[in-house]
């Protein structure tokens, strides 16, 4: 089919002008990045454009917790994976979030505790932020003003009995049981980019916190928070340190004492 050249360059030209500006705007976007410090060993490599939200999310987070205190509830913290790496499924996780923070509450009374969890809707961030984005915003509300903790009781570390419990795998034939649930999923198009082989390996044999950046970083803050409290404030002390639990069960002083490697903590480059 003909058409007139003229004309057919001049749109083409606009259209790559107009997808060139969409690219170098978005790039600045990303590249509009600075190192931010809670404190001197938690520092996150932080998009400029998201700022103000993250300041908004948390003073949402800090409002809510201020009612649930009002009640008289204990608050709780849940770390939880959330990243799509390793045959991990983003949409998967933020289900079993919900589950975990159900279950947390159910086992210590509705009407005693409270539980963050992550993974709620109400906490995310716009397309493009990065990990060290929201570890940013969790260090912040994890630490308080004062980097004590003050705003919360215990921390709970999500583990593989967690994860179990939503396969109801039952020590007989589990990997067998995620590759059913696999394709039980498979319809999903997003699931599609996850391989079936590293989807059944990571939820057989990797699902847990000591396997995610942003949980790494959340076992050294919590360890932090103790360890201020600990030294920094005499009202404090040993004896009101946060409840550390991993599994299910309670952590021995001895292992949430011990700091681990960092997941997103890193200074811009």
């Amino acid at each position: 089919m003909a058409f007139n050249r003229p004309k057919f360059l001049t749109v083409v030209l606009i259209a790559i002008a107009e997808t060139t500006l969409i690219v170098i705007g978005a790039s600045r976007a990303f590249a509009d990045t600075s190192t931010e410090c809670v404190t001197e060993n938690f520092c996150y490599c932080v998009h400029g454009y998201l700022k103000d939200t993250i300041e908004q999310r948390i003073a949402h987070i800090r409002g809510l917790i201020r009612g649930q205190r009002r009640h008289g509830k204990a608050i709780g913290y849940m770390s939880i994976p959330l990243s799509t790496v390793g045959g991990s499924y983003l949409p998967l996780n933020t289900k079993v979030a919900t589950e975990v923070k159900s279950h947390i509450e159910e086992r210590f009374g509705i009407r005693a505790v409270w539980v963050r969890n992550p993974a709620a809707k109400d906490v995310g961030l716009p397309e493009g932020a990065s990990g060290a984005d929201y570890m940013f915003m969790w260090t912040r509300v994890l630490g308080g003003d004062d980097g004590l903790g003050r705003d919360f009781d215990f921390v709970y570390f999500v583990g593989p009995s967690d994860f179990a419990r939503h396969f109801s795998l039952d020590g007989h034939g589990d990997m067998k049981k995620i590759d059913s649930y696999y394709y039980g999923l498979f319809r999903n198009p997003k699931l599609a980019a996850v391989d079936k082989v590293l989807f059944r390996n990571y939820y057989g044999l990797r699902a847990s916190v000591a396997f995610s950046f942003g949980s790494h970083d959340e076992w050294n803050i919590a360890r932090a928070i103790n360890e201020k409290r600990r030294s920094a404030d005499p009202k404090l002390g040993i004896a009101n340190q946060l409840g550390i639990f991993f599994d299910g069960r309670a952590v021995a002083p001895g292992l949430f004492e011990t700091a681990i490697a960092a997941g997103n903590v890193r200074k811009c480059e």
